[in-house]
């Protein structure tokens, strides 16, 4: 399933584009500008199972790296130090990747 599927194509750009830089970004930023915090659960799980490379039923740190790409095949990986910090804030069990549960919890902070 493609991204463009659930979300805007136009505002996947821009999102993309505001964090082109290393170590610029910001989870809740980008939710918001791609539209996702408007989303209902079930749009926001299809978001997530695109996320879950492996289908593994969890977004593990390597996957989270590629997280942009999910968005947009040109969406830069994610620094180690962003990666990290989303993962962080994220994983609320602490048990080192993020369910659906917690992604959805993610999105709408």
């Amino acid at each position: 399933m493609a991204m463009s599927s659930i979300l805007n194509t136009d505002d996947i750009k821009k999102a993309l584009d505001a964090f082109a830089v290393a170590d610029s970004f910001n989870h809740k930023k980008f939710f918001e500008m791609v539209g996702l915090k408007t989303k209902s659960f079930d749009e926001v799980k299809k978001v997530f199972l695109v996320l879950d490379a492996d289908n593994s039923g969890f977004i593990e740190e390597e996957e989270l790296k590629f997280v942009l790409k999910g968005f947009a095949r040109d969406g830069r990986d994610l620094t180690d130090k962003e990666t990290k910090e989303f993962l962080r804030a994220a994983d609320k069990d602490g048990d080192g990747k993020i369910g659906v549960d917690e992604f959805a919890s993610l999105v709408k902070e």
